[in-house]
């Protein structure tokens, strides 16, 4: 019961959440924009970050054996090795992910990081559609209007806006940005159901072992893609072309994201999930606005911003909250936002 966990834990676990969700998109989308020359190659970000992220699982692994690597290869050999099939149906998520990593970068190459911000909110449409649909799970009519009020919101932010004016190398396609996105949040949408699906249909128990399961596939996926798309430019410009600080921040913000994502299910709950997406969306909004300069919010991106946050914290409340005689009904589980 989250009543028994240490508040100040639960706290301490929604500040990094927000720090992590917002500076992430900040710094990336600062890192494909302020650039010298070209921009990185964002197929290699994609890549290392799986690599920095594996590296990370089998540290945890490694600390779950009490420092014994025997003990450690022997848990992953038994687990993964000898448990081909279990592995082999994480592939599918693993290559959602893998596209929606990309699919960021791009996103963020085209979009302002408060815009992109509230559009990826329609990834709880998507995760409550294919919940229904994979899952059979229930919504209750206040989640429904939720969902109504997200498509309206993410709608007006779209209008266009006023964008300073940028160099000609950094010139952004806002269509290329938002397909970006919508791709992205159907990717994370079904991948995330998938995954809790095959959790609940698995008898493994271990989080790092599924986490080193899916980062078979990660890294076999996204070295794939950085081969076949950009080989030609690592050879003439090398893996590590147009790296920089924020580059390397990016990469460990990503790569530490699981880790904040598993910390966030064991110490929090909807509403505090809710409350730090929130928080996220408008320290995004004001660092664009003021720090950035890439955006001049006009009232209907304002309005669509506050419909989108109401949406996504009505979505998250517990049913208990809004109709205490329907206490019965607040059994079901809700879907994960």
């Amino acid at each position: 019961m989250l009543t028994s966990i240490n508040p100040f834990m639960r706290y301490l676990v929604l500040s990094v959440l927000v720090f992590q969700t917002s500076f992430l998109v900040l710094i990336l989308r600062y890192s494909r924009t302020h650039t010298n020359g070209e921009p990185y190659i964002a197929s290699t970000v994609v890549f290392l970050t799986e690599c920095l992220k594996y590296f990370l699982c089998l540290l945890l692994l490694l600390w779950q054996k009490n420092g014994s690597v025997p003990s450690m290869l022997q848990e992953f050999r038994h687990e993964i090795i000898l448990r081909p099939m279990d592995t082999i149906m994480l592939a599918i998520p693993a290559s959602l992910y893998t596209l929606q990593n990309n699919l960021l970068i791009l996103a963020l190459t085209n979009l302002d990081a408060a815009t992109y911000q509230v559009t990826y909110q329609l990834k709880i449409l998507t995760t409550a559609g294919f919940s229904v649909i994979l899952l059979g799970k229930q919504l209750v009519s206040r989640q429904w209007l939720s969902l109504l009020l997200l498509m309206v919101g993410v709608s007006l932010v779209q209008f266009p806006t006023s964008v300073p004016n940028m160099s000609e190398k950094h010139k952004q396609d806002q269509l290329v940005g938002c397909l970006a996105v919508l791709t992205a949040c159907f990717s994370s949408g079904f991948a995330g159901v998938f995954y809790e699906k095959l959790v609940k249909q698995s008898s493994q128990p271990s989080v790092i072992i599924r986490n080193l399961q899916l980062g078979i596939f990660s890294l076999l996926f996204s070295s794939t893609a950085m081969l076949y798309y950009n080989s030609s430019d690592i050879f003439r410009l090398g893996l590590f072309y147009g790296y920089s600080g924020p580059v390397i921040a990016v990469i460990c913000l990503q790569a530490f994201g699981g880790l904040v994502v598993a910390a966030t299910i064991k110490y929090a709950d909807n509403i505090l999930k809710g409350f730090a997406t929130s928080i996220s969306i408008i320290v995004s909004t004001l660092c664009s606005w003021f720090v950035m300069e890439d955006l001049q919010p006009g009232s209907l991106f304002l309005a669509g911003t506050s419909i989108v946050l109401s949406a996504s914290l009505l979505y998250g409340l517990p049913l208990a909250e809004l109709s205490r005689p329907a206490q019965n009904s607040a059994k079901r589980t809700l879907i994960p936002v």
